[in-house]
C-alpha cells in the first residue's frame, strides 16, 4: 500500500508539474504584436492530422511533413493544425486548476455544513439537513444548466457593455464550471461528514471529555477533527476526480470551457468524432484520455496514502481520543 500511495504521488506529481507549471509557455503568445496567436491555439492548416512522429505515417503525411519543415510531433496534430502536445498540456492545466477548485470549494462547505448539523443537533439538524435533501432531489444537471444560463446572461451584458475582450469571456466560462461543480458536490461531503460527526459524539472518548468538562472549542479541535481528517481527505481526493470528469461531461456539452481554451473534456470531444470505420485518427482521443486515466489512478492511491497517513484510527488500531 506504501508503495501504491508513493507511485501514485510521484504520477501526480509530473502530470501537475507537465501541465500546470507549463501553463506560463503553453498560453504565451507565439510571437510578437498584439495580434499574434497563443501557442495552445496556433493553427497550421496545412498539417493538419498528422499522427506523431514517431508513429507510422502514410505517403501523404510524409510528403507533407518534410515538405512543411514539421519539426517533432510529440501527440500529433488536430484538424486545424494545432500541436496536440501543446493543448495536453494546456487542457491539462485547466482541468486540474478547475478540479482542484472546485473540489476545495466543495470541501469547505461541506465540511462546515455538515460539522454544524452533527454537532447541533435536534431541530438545527434536521432544518439543515433538509435543505439539503431538497437539493439532492433537484436533478444535477439542471442546476448546472440554470447556473451556467444565469451566468451566460451576465457575461453576455458585460461583453456588451464594453468588455470586449474575449479572454474575459473564456474566464467567465471557466469560473462558471467552477461554480457549477461545487455547487452540486458538496451534498455528499455534507452527509457523509454529519453522519461522522454523529457517531463520534457517542464514542466513550467525546463522553469522557463532556463528563469530565472539556469545553467545547477543544472537544472539538482537539478529539473531533482528527477523528475526521481522514473521511475528509479521502473525499477531497475522490472529488478532484469527480470534478474533473464532470468537467469533461459539461465541456462536451458545451458548457464551460470552450474552444479555442482547451481542457481534457473538450479535446477528448473533439477526438471522438474522428473514431469511425473510413479512417480512425487515435492520437486525437487517445493523449485526453490517457491523461484523465493516469490522473484519476493516481489521486485515488494518493487518497488512499493519506487516509491511512492522517486517519488516527488506522494508526492506531481504533478510534483515538
Amino acid at each position: 500500500m506504501h508503495l501504491i500511495g508513493w507511485f501514485g504521488i510521484g504520477v501526480l506529481s509530473c502530470v501537475f508539474l507537465l501541465c500546470v507549471c507549463s501553463l506560463p509557455w503553453t498560453l504565451a503568445r507565439t510571437a510578437d504584436g498584439a495580434n499574434a496567436s497563443r501557442r495552445f491555439e496556433s493553427a497550421r492548416p496545412r498539417l493538419a492530422m498528422l499522427p506523431p512522429s514517431w508513429a507510422a505515417h502514410s505517403e501523404d503525411e510524409a510528403d507533407t511533413v518534410e515538405r512543411e519543415d514539421a519539426g517533432f510531433l510529440v501527440f500529433g496534430t488536430d484538424r486545424l493544425g494545432r500541436d496536440l502536445f501543446v493543448r495536453v498540456l494546456a487542457g491539462g492545466g485547466i482541468s486540474l486548476a478547475i478540479g482542484i477548485a472546485a473540489a476545495i470549494s466543495a470541501l469547505v462547505i461541506g465540511t462546515l455544513w455538515g460539522t454544524c448539523a452533527g454537532w447541533a443537533g435536534g431541530r438545527t439538524d434536521a432544518f439543515m439537513m433538509r435543505i439539503v435533501d431538497v437539493f439532492y432531489g433537484l436533478p444535477a444537471i439542471l442546476l448546472v444548466v440554470l447556473i451556467a444560463v444565469a451566468v451566460d446572461g451576465v457575461r453576455d451584458s458585460f461583453l456588451s457593455g464594453g468588455g470586449g475582450d474575449p479572454g474575459v469571456g473564456l474566464l467567465i466560462n471557466c469560473l462558471t464550471l467552477w461554480l457549477a461543480i461545487a455547487a452540486i458536490s458538496w451534498l455528499t461531503i455534507a452527509r457523509v461528514v454529519r453522519g461522522q460527526v454523529l457517531s463520534l459524539r457517542t464514542r466513550p472518548f467525546m463522553e469522557a471529555c463532556r463528563a469530565i468538562g472539556v469545553p467545547r472549542r477543544r472537544q472539538f479541535l482537539r478529539h473531533l477533527l482528527p477523528n475526521l481528517a481522514g473521511p475528509i481527505i479521502v473525499y477531497a481526493t475522490l472529488t478532484i476526480p469527480m470534478a474533473i470528469l464532470a468537467e469533461a461531461f459539461l465541456s462536451f456539452l458545451g458548457i464551460g470551457v470552450r474552444e479555442p481554451l482547451p481542457s481534457w473534456g473538450n479535446l477528448a470531444a473533439d477526438g471522438l468524432a474522428e473514431i469511425n470505420s473510413v479512417r480512425s485518427r487515435w492520437w486525437i482521443i487517445l493523449w485526453p484520455c490517457l491523461f484523465i486515466g493516469i490522473t484519476l489512478v493516481a489521486l485515488n492511491c494518493v487518497g488512499e496514502r493519506l487516509r491511512l497517513a492522517v486517519d488516527p484510527r488506522q494508526r492506531a488500531g481504533g478510534v483515538t481520543g
